[in-house]
């Protein structure tokens, strides 16, 4: 079977709602998704560098995310026919290991866990398709790379762009 890896954060959790629901608490601000639309959320507001590691580093945050809509259900129809691996950059956040894996569990328990991979640099994964929504990841990558559609990358046309969970059904079955 062919594989695709793909990335956790804004692909399968919806790492930046949590962000702006967190920072919006804190500061007293109304950020929606549509204020990130080509920034990174750390271009978005400058008190967010001061916050982010904060957010970051507390077990909680990455046990909580939402899932994406239509994530589960398109995951699992995939798994079928081909090898899923997810694949996410933990090491910056060394805490987030336990939580991101337990998350993983709680929402996808029909993946293979020998399947999840805690990694820092995704151009060690070996993979036919890379689903991220990190150009930078996608450049790297050996295989075929697939920019899933999030605020922050609304202006790259580098990639063929999957916007949503229906779209890689459509791509891959």
């Amino acid at each position: 079977m062919k594989r695709i890896a793909i990335d956790m954060d804004e692909v399968i959790s919806a790492f930046s709602l949590k962000c702006l629901q967190l920072f919006n608490a804190d500061c007293q601000t109304k950020y929606t998704l549509a204020n990130l639309h080509g920034k990174l959320l750390t271009e978005l507001d400058q008190r967010f560098h001061e916050k982010v590691n904060d957010y970051l580093a507390e077990e909680s945050f990455f046990l909580n995310l939402d899932v994406m809509e239509g994530s589960q259900e398109a995951l699992r129809r995939l798994s079928k026919q081909y090898d899923i691996f997810i694949v996410t950059a933990a090491m910056e956040f060394p805490a987030s290991l336990a939580p991101k894996y337990q998350w993983l569990k709680k929402h996808f328990p029909f993946l293979n866990e020998k399947h999840f991979v805690f990694c820092g640099d995704k151009s060690i994964i070996c993979a036919d398709y890379l689903i991220d929504d990190t150009p930078k990841n996608l450049d790297t990558f050996k295989g075929e790379g697939l920019l899933f559609s999030a605020p922050h990358n609304v202006n790259n046309n580098a990639y063929v762009r999957l916007n949503n969970w229906k779209e890689v059904e459509q791509y891959f079955l």
